[in-house]
């Protein structure tokens, strides 16, 4: 299956290196935005199947664009690529709905590996990003995931497994996550079987637990 992906960022040059790249690796470049109002927009009229959005753009920011984005096109994937590796922008696009959150500095071929994989519904972070995100988890108070079991889940696992904590149905957790209950019926058994547990129960008393 071709994937078909958006690019979103205030460079021309960023994007027409960044299309070559995908084109070149059997991608298709279905449209290119300039800025967060112009992504909406794009991702709304073509459905891609992954949106590579910049954070920093003029106009309206990709953080601003990225839950909009998500409620435009919903079954489309957002995957931040930007220089900056602050935490509060890591969080803040993860919370949005972000499937990756990779940092331009990657090589080219990492890039072109992980959008194929978040294509196939997996998470994709760069490895210095991951660090930060196990440290912010790791610094986190009690409603926050235990190190030891952050690490075994993907970000939007970890989000699922949050929001499950927080009694949220497999509905409304759809709603928050701008993701189909059929997604997160697959989160679900993903973080189950990572967990070694075989009901939601279990994964929240295996939370608790950790949790101390």
């Amino acid at each position: 299956m071709t994937v078909r992906v958006l690019i979103a960022d205030d460079h021309p040059l960023t994007r027409e290196a960044l299309g070559g790249l995908l084109l070149s690796n059997g991608f298709d470049v279905v449209g290119q935005a300039g800025d967060g109002a112009e992504a909406i927009e794009r991702a709304g009229a073509l459905h891609p199947d992954v949106v590579v959005l910049d954070l920093t753009m003029p106009g309206m920011d990709g953080l601003t664009a990225l839950p909009r984005i998500r409620e435009a096109a919903p079954e489309s994937a957002v995957v931040v690529l930007t220089a900056a590796e602050d935490e509060a922008s890591l969080l803040q696009a993860i919370r949005a709905g972000a499937a990756g959150y990779l940092l331009k500095s990657e090589p080219p071929e990492r890039i072109v590996d992980f959008l194929r994989g978040v294509a196939r519904g997996e998470a994709a972070l760069s490895g210095a990003v991951a660090r930060r995100l196990l440290d912010q988890v790791r610094e986190g108070g009690p409603n926050e995931v235990p190190e030891r079991i952050a690490a075994l889940l993907s970000p939007r696992e970890l989000e699922v497994l949050l929001l499950l904590d927080r009694h949220l149905s497999t509905e409304e957790i759809a709603t928050r996550l701008f993701i189909s209950e059929h997604t997160v019926r697959s989160h679900v058994k993903s973080l189950l079987g990572k967990l070694g547990v075989s009901s939601r129960r279990e994964a929240l008393e295996q939370l608790a637990e950790a949790r101390g």
